[in-house]
């Protein structure tokens, strides 16, 4: 074989021209799944540093001895973040019930149960929010290097054909067949590989995020249920009896 030979099965672009059309469709396919998948890489990288990194300045914001209503006030109404948006929506249940005056055992129950549904509810929107994008990196992590194998398999049934037609086995015949089709097993690994190790990386990052939510939630929780216990432990003064007088006057 000679070497300007062995030069163009090293080339990747004059592999991918030399390649039969279906082989070519499938390296476009496994490029246009790479550069899909690094993007969602890309995003969920970013994204999740935003969210470990607003979650530690609202975290060191609740440590700092502030009360939770300055804290939610400085998130504002609506926050974007999940945690402060957790605090606003307890605090607002807890005045809505505070404000229609004392609470019984049942009233107090019934307030720690509808935060309790209020944050799982919320939280479970924030899991699918964060995972979204994964399901990508699921798909080409495992059909990439099936789609190459396709490729691979194509195009050395090509070689075949070649080795047919030329009458004779020499290796300077079926070689670029077998370096097209090879390569395209090389760009299914090389879009797989990735995606692969993203997928596995971020649903573990996902799985800690969610865990520091349902923490937060409990922690929350005990804080209403601190306040629902000092507020029921508060004593009732009862008002003062009548003097003797005044019931005699009263009497007549």
């Amino acid at each position: 074989m000679t070497v300007a030979a062995e030069a163009s099965m090293m080339n990747p672009v004059h592999l991918f021209m030399a390649a039969d059309w279906v082989v070519k469709s499938v390296m476009i396919g496994l490029v246009v799944a790479s550069v899909w998948s690094w993007t969602v890489i890309i995003d969920k990288a970013a994204r999740f540093i935003a969210l470990n990194r607003q979650a530690d300045a609202f975290e060191a914001s609740i440590g700092s001895g502030r009360s939770l209503e300055e804290v939610a006030a400085q998130a504002g109404p609506e926050p974007a973040h999940a945690l402060p948006r957790m605090l606003v929506l307890a605090l607002q249940d807890w005045r809505e019930t505070r404000s229609r005056g004392p609470l019984t055992d049942t009233q107090g129950s019934l307030l720690m149960a509808r935060i309790d549904r209020a944050l799982d509810a919320l939280i479970a929107r924030e899991g699918q929010r964060i995972e979204e994008g994964l399901g990508v990196l699921s798909v080409v992590a495992t059909a990439s290097p099936f789609i190459g194998l396709f490729g691979t398999v194509w195009g050395i049934m090509n070689a075949f054909g070649r080795i047919a037609a030329a009458g004779n086995t020499n290796l300077t015949t079926v070689a670029p067949a077998i370096a097209e089709a090879l390569f395209a097993t090389a760009i299914g690994l090389a879009a797989a590989i990735p995606a692969y190790i993203a997928y596995n990386k971020f649903s573990i990052d996902a799985g800690k995020f969610t865990g520091r939510l349902e923490s937060f939630a409990d922690d929350l929780q005990a804080a209403v249920a601190r306040r629902l216990g000092s507020t029921a432990a508060t004593p009732v003064t009862p008002p003062p009896a009548p003097s003797t007088a005044s019931s005699y006057r009263r009497s007549i």
